[in-house]
């Protein structure tokens, strides 16, 4: 039982961020997480039961149900997690423009909610599922995940510019600016911005802002005492006011709350929630 998780061998490693492998017990003290959002896709596979429950962090907290294998986002906010459901599962975290590389679909198509993996591949998608289930220990299973995955890929690499621009805007979001940007790469606007709905999901504009917010996380999370008006500055921030607007919207809480209600995984907030 544990947590394994790995890089794919290339060609495969420009497309997927990691492969990873999930079998322990449930979370003790609280059953729901808070899940901030990031900018790639992910597809997860739950061989605890064949079963997904996403519930919308909107105020309505109204629950999506959908079979065990889906592919989905990235979102553009938080959404919480049944952590019964989180025992045994397995998923692959796409690096922005990986998805649509792997299935030809537009990014913006997942975004809109999770896509049914027999959907997609049919019942070559349940015949996946029974060979993890019956896989014997995790490297073996990330083994047969990773080579499904080789068989399938419709194009070796993400969109050149796409690439480019991602990784610019991944190494500095908070001095980039997209005019810029669009000038280094010699593609207008138009072009840019459809570019990125179709490969990432979102805008560049709203993939930079999500960066700004993924920057700040990954500040803050390890920190005993956080001083938010330095990191606004060093974050790109107008000011502390615009970082707190920034946070509530893609994490739907304040940096305060964040910090006070943060666990052992900056992207899981442990949640006191019935639903």
């Amino acid at each position: 039982m544990g947590y394994l998780r790995r890089v794919p061998a290339p060609p495969l490693d420009t497309l997927v961020e990691a492969i990873w492998d999930w079998d322990m017990p449930p979370a003790a003290g609280h059953r729901f997480e808070r899940v901030l959002p990031v900018p790639g896709s992910n597809l997860i596979i739950n061989l605890h039961e064949d079963s997904t429950r996403v519930y919308a962090d909107d105020g309505t907290r109204r629950c999506r149900r959908a079979s065990g294998s889906v592919i989905g986002g990235p979102c553009r906010h938080s959404w919480i997690i049944d952590t019964i459901e989180q025992i045994r599962v397995m998923g692959v975290n796409f690096r922005p423009g990986g998805a649509h590389a792997l299935t030809g679909l537009a990014a913006e198509e997942f975004g809109q909610g999770d896509i049914d993996l027999e959907d997609l591949y049919g019942a070559d998608t349940r015949l996946l599922r029974e060979r993890l289930l019956h896989a014997p220990g995790p490297h073996r299973r990330l083994a047969v995940l990773e080579g499904w995955l080789r068989r399938r890929v419709r194009e070796s690499s993400r969109h050149p510019l796409v690439a480019h621009a991602t990784a610019v805007l991944d190494r500095c979001p908070q001095a980039v600016r997209i005019g810029d940007l669009r000038r280094e790469l010699d593609c207008s606007a138009t072009r840019l911005g459809a570019l990125f709905r179709r490969h990432v999901g979102m805008t560049p504009k709203r993939y930079a802002r999500l960066m700004r917010f993924r920057a700040v996380v990954a500040c803050a999370w390890p920190q005993k005492s956080v001083d938010w008006s330095r990191i606004a500055a060093d974050g790109g921030f107008s000011d502390q006011a615009h970082l707190n607007h920034e946070f509530r919207a893609f994490a739907g809480v304040t940096p305060g709350a964040f910090m006070a209600s943060r666990g052992p995984y900056p992207n899981h907030l442990p949640l006191d929630w019935t639903p």
